[in-house]
C-alpha cells in the first residue's frame, strides 16, 4: 500500500496541472503559454534519478527484480547517495547479474563507502559466483574492518548465499575457535547454528562444545541440548540441561526446554512441577497449563490459574486469553467471559476469543447477547470466506445445543452454499435433519456423506440409526451399523445404534444385551430411552420405568424420552 500512495500522490499532483482552469487572455497580442511548453523534454538528473526509482518501486511491486536493478543501477550512477548504490549492488547481486554488480560496486567505491560494507558486497558477489577464495578473502576484511556487528555482518553474508555447501565451508575455514571474539559468546552461538542451517553438523557440534567450555552461558547449555536432541541422542540433551540448571536455576529457556524433554517422555505433571520452580513469565504460565492439562491435573490448573491472575499486570495483560481459558477448564464460566472480553483486538488471539464468549453466552442462557456478537462477528468478516464459514457453523451448531434443529438445518443449507461438497457440514445437516424429522433430507445428506467418504465410521452409524429409527430399509440398516460396529466395537453411541436396530428387527435378546452394554459405558439419555423402551416390549415395564426415569434425570428434555413417557403416561 506504501507503493500505491506514493504513485496516487504523483498522479494526484500531475492531474492537478492538468485539471488547472484555462483563463482567455483579453486584450493580449500575445497567447498565453500553454500547460505543455512550461514542461521540459529533456529532464535535468534529479528528474531522471525520480523517474528511476519509480520505475525500480513498481517492478518491485510485481516481483519484476530484473527491471528493478536495472532501474536502480541508473538511478545510482547519476546520484551521489552511497545508500542507493549500495541498493543498486544488493539488486544486482540477487539477480546474478556480476557485470551489473560489479559495476556498482566500483560506483559505491567511489562515492566513499565504509570498507566493513563494501567488502560484504564483494564476498556476496564471490559467494554468487561460486568463488570461495575470493568469498573468503572479502569476509576477512569484514572482520578486519571491525566494529560490534562485523562479525555478525560476515556471518549474515554466509547466510544469504544461494549455494549452502559452498557457505559451509566458507564458514568452517573462517569461524574457528582461535578467530573468533574470546568476548562474545553470542557470535560463537550464532555461527554454530548457521553451521547447523548449512548442514554442516559436526562443525555446529564442535563449536557449541567449545562455546560451552568457554563461556558456560545458559544459552550454550540450551544450544548445545538443542544439538544433542535433533540428533536423537536425548539421554545427552537432558544432561547437558541438567547441568546447566545446575548452574543457572532461574534461567526460563533451560527450564522450558527440560520440561520439553520430560513431556516428550510422558512425564508432564513433572514437567509442570519444574517450571513452577523460579521464575515466571507468559510463556512459563502457558506451558504449565498445557502439562497440567495433558496430565488431567485439576487441582495444578487451579492453582497456576490463581497464580496468573494475580501475576504482575504486564503478565497478566498477555494472559488473559490463557485464563480464559483456565477459567473455562475449571467450570468458572462467568469467569472466563470476563477474561476473553479483555483479550485485545490486536491479540493473536482475539478471534478464539469471540468465539469463545459467544459460545459461552449461549451456554449461560444468555442467548440474546450470543446473538448480537455473533451477527457483529458475522459482519466483521463476511469478506473473509473460511472465517465466514466457520462462523456459520458456530450458528448451526448455537441452533443444535438449543434444539432449534429445524433453523439447524437452514444455516448448514446456507453454509453448503459456500463449500457445496464439504462432508463435515452434510453430516452436521443430515444429523440435525433427522433431529427435526426431516428423514428424506437426512437419508440424502448421509448418503452423500458416504458417497464422498466411503469408510466414514460416523456417517454409516448415522445413517444406519436413522433408518432403523424411521423404520425404513431395515436391512440396509443393519449392514451399515455393523460395519460401524466392526470398526468401533467398544463406542457405546454405536452400540446403541446396533441394538435398537437388532430391536427394530424383533431381536430382543440382541437388542437387550446391546443397550445394556452402552448404557453400562455411557449414562446417556438417549441410551436409557432405547434400552427401556426394549425392557417395556419384552414386558418388563417396572425395570423400564426405571431406567426411563434415570434417563429423563440425566437429560429432561430428551425427545425419546418425552415420547416413551407420553406413550406410557408416567
Amino acid at each position: 500500500m506504501r507503493q500505491f500512495a506514493a504513485v496516487t500522490l504523483a498522479l494526484a499532483v500531475l492531474a492537478g496541472c492538468a485539471q488547472a482552469p484555462l483563463r482567455t487572455a483579453q486584450h493580449t497580442p500575445t497567447p498565453a503559454p500553454q500547460p505543455l511548453a512550461r514542461i521540459a523534454l529533456a529532464p535535468g538528473p534529479g528528474q531522471a534519478i525520480a523517474a528511476d526509482l519509480l520505475q525500480a518501486e513498481f517492478a518491485l511491486a510485481r516481483n519484476d527484480l530484473k527491471t528493478a536493478a536495472t532501474a536502480t543501477a541508473r538511478a545510482a550512477s547519476l546520484s551521489s547517495d552511497p545508500a542507493l548504490a549500495g541498493r543498486a549492488v544488493a539488486l544486482a547481486v540477487a539477480v546474478h547479474d556480476a557485470p551489473l554488480a560489479t559495476q556498482m560496486l566500483a560506483r559505491w567505491q567511489a562515492l566513499g563507502a565504509a570498507p566493513g560494507p563494501l567488502a560484504a558486497a564483494r564476498a556476496q558477489l564471490a559467494l554468487d559466483q561460486g568463488d570461495r577464495a575470493g568469498a573468503e578473502q572479502q569476509l576477512d576484511a569484514v572482520i578486519v574492518a571491525g566494529g560490534a556487528n562485523a562479525w555478525r555482518d560476515a556471518l549474515r553474508v554466509l547466510a544469504t548465499a544461494r549455494d549452502p555447501a559452498l557457505a559451509g565451508v566458507a564458514l568452517e575455514n573462517l569461524a574457528t575457535p582461535a578467530r573468533l571474539p574470546g568476548d562474545d559468546g553470542t557470535v560463537w552461538l550464532a555461527a554454530s547454528q548457521l553451521a547447523a542451517h548449512l548442514g554442516r553438523h559436526a562443525f555446529a557440534r564442535s563449536l557449541a562444545a567449545a562455546a560451552l567450555a568457554r563461556f558456560g552461558s545458559a544459552a550454550s547449555y540450551g544450544w548445545s541440548a538443542q544439538l544433542a536432541r535433533q540428533s536423537g541422542d536425548n539421554e545427552a540433551a537432558q544432561a547437558t540441561l541438567r547441568s546447566g540448571l545446575a548452574r543457572h536455576p532461574r534461567s526460563i529457556p533451560l527450564r522450558m526446554a527440560m520440561a520439553g524433554l520430560l513431556s516428550a517422555r510422558g512425564s508432564n505433571a513433572a514437567a509442570q512441577r519444574l517450571l513452577a520452580q523460579g521464575p515466571q513469565d507468559a510463556d512459563t504460565y502457558a506451558a504449565r497449563a498445557a502439562y497440567a492439562a495433558r496430565a488431567n491435573d485439576r487441582k495444578a490448573l487451579a492453582a497456576i490459574y490463581a497464580e496468573l491472575a494475580h501475576a504482575p499486570v504486564a503478565v497478566r495483560k498477555t494472559s488473559v486469553f490463557l485464563l480464559g481459558q483456565l477459567a473455562e477448564l475449571l467450570g468458572r464460566r462467568q469467569s472466563a467471559l470476563d477474561w476473553y472480553a479483555q483479550v485485545g483486538d490486536e491479540d493473536a488471539h482475539a478471534f478464539e476469543a469471540d468465539v469463545r464468549r459467544v459460545v459461552l453466552l449461549s451456554e449461560l442462557g444468555r442467548e440474546q447477547q450470543a446473538q448480537t456478537l455473533l451477527r457483529g462477528l458475522q459482519n466483521d468478516y463476511a469478506d473473509e470466506p473460511k472465517v465466514a464459514l466457520k462462523l456459520l457453523m458456530l450458528e448451526a451448531e448455537m441452533d443444535v445445543r438449543a434444539r432449534r434443529y429445524a433453523e439447524a438445518v437452514a444455516v448448514y443449507a446456507r453454509a453448503l452454499q459456500r463449500s457445496p461438497d464439504d462432508p463435515v457440514l452434510l453430516y452436521a445437516r443430515g444429523v440435525a435433519a433427522a433431529e427435526a424429522g426431516a428423514i428424506d433430507q437426512a437419508v440424502v445428506d448421509l448418503r452423500r456423506v458416504l458417497r464422498l467418504k466411503p469408510d466414514d465410521v460416523n456417517a454409516m452409524n448415522a445413517l444406519g440409526f436413522t433408518l432403523a429409527d424411521a423404520g425404513r430399509d431395515l436391512p440396509e440398516a443393519e449392514k451399515l451399523v455393523a460395519a460401524a460396529h466392526r470398526a468401533r466395537p467398544d463406542d457405546p453411541a454405536i452400540t446403541d445404534s446396533w441394538g435398537w436396530v437388532q430391536f427394530r428387527l424383533g431381536h430382543l435378546d440382541q437388542a437387550e444385551h446391546s443397550l445394556r452394554k452402552a448404557w453400562g459405558k455411557s449414562k446417556d439419555a438417549e441410551i436409557g430411552a432405547h434400552l427401556a423402551a426394549v425392557l417395556w416390549a419384552r414386558g418388563r415395564h417396572a425395570q423400564a420405568r426405571t431406567v426411563l426415569m434415570q434417563a429423563h434425570k440425566l437429560d429432561p428434555h430428551s425427545r425419546s424420552v418425552h415420547a416413551l413417557q407420553a406413550r406410557w403416561g408416567t
